[in-house]
């Protein structure tokens, strides 16, 4: 049986990438480690592309060493990037935490007159994934971020972010090794979610959209002992996040106990929901990580492992 969108509503797709773009780089969450900053900042020079780094992105906040810079600075930096004509894409340089301080200083009004550009990051960016899904009805890109190891190390994750980027065509089917179904079935959807605990955070946030109908939710955490992820799907659930969905995929679960627990925990959590959900799909804190767009209508077959585009994630 597929489960299917009764209604289909696709966000509005950036344009893909080509040498000679310029691309900003910016850190809306935690402090920029500087060998790795400097490491992905080379590489996407050796993408052909031109390169502008936000003024506060190797800042650390005065207070609270866990932020890079405060959330003003951090603000404007993205703010800047946005809406600088001559940017075509906002690359964020890592996670942590602090993306979701960002947004009650964004103008949003203000970003949407920009018009459609690439925003791409995962992991703490699942706030801004979140807020510019609800403001500015924008597909992006979950994928490794630029002052991190999977990009900066990892050529596998580097390459296939690389492809979505510039060559979004050649990367519309996404599986990952060890992928395999949980509960078997199909759905097709648009796609939407990303980090687990900040989906849980986000619960009643302005700037968190409601759930799409029939959409496929992605989920993926790190370092989360399973009764901790056991709170954050309890949570939404009681929110009645999962009442929409027509699939779930996940990814990976790095740290967060034996993997044979986590699964556990899935299978009993997810799997009275009714749809289909596949494991293991390889995006996430993970080697290899797969770059996953949001936004987009696609078919998941949880028995093959695979999840399939409907058309390329950018024009």
């Amino acid at each position: 049986m597929l489960h299917e969108t009764r209604t289909t509503s696709e966000r509005k797709r950036p344009r893909r990438l080509q040498a000679g773009d310029t691309v900003a780089v910016v850190a809306p969450a935690g402090p920029v480690p500087a060998g790795l900053l400097d490491t992905g900042l080379a590489h996407l020079r050796s993408w052909g592309l031109r390169v502008r780094t936000g003024e506060h992105v190797r800042r650390r906040h005065p207070e609270l060493d866990y932020l890079a810079g405060t959330d003003h600075e951090r603000a404007a930096d993205l703010q800047q990037a946005w809406c600088d004509p001559e940017v075509s894409a906002v690359l964020c340089a890592r996670g942590g935490y602090g993306s979701m301080r960002v947004l009650r200083h964004l103008d949003w009004s203000g970003m949407a007159e920009a018009g459609p550009k690439i925003l791409a990051g995962s992991s703490d960016v699942t706030a801004l994934h979140e807020a510019f899904a609800a403001r500015l009805d924008l597909v992006t890109v979950f994928g490794p971020m630029v002052a991190t190891k999977p990009f900066a190390t990892d050529t596998q994750a580097r390459e296939h972010l690389r492809r979505t980027l510039f060559d979004p065509d050649s990367v519309t089917e996404l599986t990952g090794p060890s992928a395999a179904p949980l509960t078997p079935g199909r759905a097709r959807g648009p796609t939407h979610g990303g980090n687990l605990n900040l989906l849980a955070g986000m619960l009643a946030a302005p700037e968190m959209p409601p759930a799409p109908e029939g959409g496929i939710a992605l989920l993926e955490d790190v370092t989360e002992d399973p009764y901790r992820l056991d709170r954050l799907l309890t949570q939404l659930s009681r929110a009645g996040w999962f009442d929409r969905v027509a699939g779930i995929a996940l990814g990976s679960w790095t740290e967060c106990g034996p993997p044979e627990q986590v699964r556990a925990t899935m299978a009993n959590m997810l799997g009275e929901l009714g749809v289909p959900v596949v494991a293991d799909l390889g995006f996430g804190h993970c080697d290899g990580q797969r770059t996953v767009p949001l936004g987009v209508t696609a078919e998941l077959d949880a028995d093959s492992g695979r999840l399939t585009l409907d058309r390329a994630a950018l024009v």
